[in-house]
């Protein structure tokens, strides 16, 4: 998702015949931490790999961190995506890995898309059933005008979409850097409602609880107005697709995945063959030894010369101790303010894909992808392959909706869920058609996770733009420097696996120029280019 803070192309620099760079001969081999086995750190760990350095991956749980894709109970061809489940064709650099570890994509079931046959609204007690926004009353139409004309009016929208299409890099630095100034205080709601587009509280409340691209927006209301400008300019809400097999399947895949090329390692070389007894265990300490960064789990320690550290930071505050000399105090500060969004799912799995039935009075399928004001807020629907069950989301949540039902055992949940859908729903009976235990998921209830995702509020750009460029560390005194920062908490984009993809390369970049390597002058990395693209600087005075 090209920019609009550092509008580098992680894509082409992957895709470059002339690689990412080289480590000098002497450092081939070395081994270098990689605290964390979601997406982020398999990344990482798996480009270090092909610059011919020896990753070491620490893993709390499983391969995959939130991008978690769990079975059925006695149904094991089947899949809930209990974290990341719909990626935009604009995610470029991650679908290098797609494609590279060859999973299978089908468009995702957003609401009023062509892979949705049905979407029902349920607003205020209101029932619509539409295939297409036209289909809906004219009131949603009046509130989809006005989002598109406070994007346009306060946000140069069509200029800045139009620069980020092309690539056009002086075009959208001198758009954004002007915007960042003027919106970094503003939350979601002041920027809607200061606009004479959305003078309507009616129309306010709509929008939040129907949205754009994915369904309601209010649970965001607080947050900056930065955080979504970059999700609509890079189309980030929209065509999503999902990844066949469950998206859990990619850090899998790299894990096991073997080069056609890489340095010093021989020929059918995968993370899984270098770590022949497995990934490590939980990191509990991080802390500065004379090699480098030592790293301590419950199994002992060991002394690297580099750390790539993926966790949502967070975690440095709590589950890892994590030594205070590591980061400048500027970045710790960033660390303490991060801000995150809660989040819950809950899965069921029935007999069959039921709700394509028609029913008799209206002619219309029985149920559709949902979306509600009520607890459940949004239901998704997935066919799966013909005459194989179905799966549906019956609710998918975020911060004050996701702690409502964040105490109740997921059995409860399905209660409370089902009871809110029969009122949208009476004459179906979804629960008579479930046949498996239901799954769930709290993310902020995740002891190694403690939230979905990074969100920030108003006035926080300066510390996502210290998480950000931590990479950099020319600037830092030697014994702050070794240990980078990577995921999508620390990138622009947090929920997005596509910022974990680019900062995980971010920190490979790093931990190679640490070492004493360089990148190929044909083919300059992040930290290259960085002095020409880097984020805006606010001052802090």
């Amino acid at each position: 998702m090209f920019g609009p803070d550092f509008p580098f192309g992680y894509d082409r620099w992957l895709a470059h015949p002339d690689g990412l760079g080289a480590v000098p001969a002497a450092r081939l081999g070395t081994p270098v931490a990689v605290v964390g086995g979601g997406v982020a750190g398999l990344v990482a760990a798996y480009e270090l790999m092909r610059l011919g350095l020896r990753p070491v991956v620490f893993e709390a749980e499983q391969l995959g961190g939130r991008m978690r894709s769990v079975s059925f109970e006695g149904h094991p061809g089947t899949v809930a995506e209990l974290g990341a489940m719909r990626f935009p064709p604009s995610a470029t650099t991650l679908f290098h890995y797609v494609d590279l570890v060859g999973i299978g994509t089908r468009p995702f079931p957003n609401p009023l898309t062509a892979a949705t046959p049905h979407t029902v609204v349920d607003v205020n007690g209101d029932r619509r059933s539409a295939h297409r926004s036209d289909d809906l009353p004219s009131v949603y139409q009046e509130v989809g005008d006005a989002w598109a004309k406070v994007l346009e009016e306060g946000a140069d929208f069509t200029a800045m979409e139009s620069a980020i299409r092309r690539r056009d890099t002086a075009t959208l630095k001198a758009l954004w850097n002007r915007l960042v100034p003027l919106l970094d205080d503003q939350s979601f709601y002041g920027f809607l409602s200061s606009s004479p587009s959305f003078a309507s509280f009616r129309h306010r409340e709509i929008f939040g609880q129907v949205g754009f691209g994915t369904g309601g927006w209010d649970t965001d209301f607080p947050n900056s107005m930065l955080e979504i400008l970059r999700v609509v300019y890079t189309a980030a809400d929209d065509r999503h697709l999902s990844l066949v097999g469950g998206a859990q399947q990619l850090p899998l895949r790299l894990w096991s995945h073997a080069p056609q090329a890489m340095a010093h390692w021989p020929a059918g070389t995968s993370l899984a063959s270098l770590h022949s007894d497995g990934f490590r265990p939980a990191v509990s300490r991080l802390s500065r030894s004379a090699e480098g960064i030592r790293v301590e789990t419950a199994d002992g320690r060991a002394d690297f010369a580099a750390a790539v550290v993926t966790p949502q930071v967070r975690l440095l505050l709590n589950r890892i101790d994590t030594a205070e000399d590591l980061l400048p105090a500027d970045v710790w500060t960033a660390v303490e303010r991060t801000h995150y969004m809660g989040g819950s799912k809950l899965f069921a799995l029935v007999d069959r894909p039921f709700w394509s039935d028609r029913d008799e009075r209206t002619g219309l399928p029985v149920m559709g992808m949902t979306l509600t004001d009520r607890a459940p807020r949004g239901v998704y629907l997935f066919d799966g392959e013909p005459g194989e069950p179905g799966v549906m989301c019956l609710s998918y949540t975020w911060n004050d909706d996701s702690l409502k039902t964040a105490a109740l055992p997921a059995g409860e949940r399905l209660d409370v869920m089902l009871r809110h859908l029969r009122r949208v729903y009476p004459g179906v009976d979804i629960g008579g058609r479930i046949i498996a235990p239901p799954v769930a998921v709290t993310w902020e209830t995740e002891p190694h996770f403690q939230g979905a995702f990074k969100a920030n509020l108003p006035g926080q750009y300066r510390y996502q733009r210290r998480l950000f460029t931590h990479f950099m560390q020319r600037d830092l005194p030697a014994c702050q420097r070794g240990l980078f920062l990577a995921g999508d908490d620390v990138s622009w984009t947090g929920g997005f696996a596509e910022g974990a993809v680019t900062t995980a390369l971010n920190a490979v970049w790093g931990v190679l120029h640490h070492l004493g390597g360089a990148t190929p002058a044909t083919n300059p990395g992040p930290g290259d280019v960085f002095d020409a693209i880097a984020p805006i600087d606010l001052p802090t005075g």
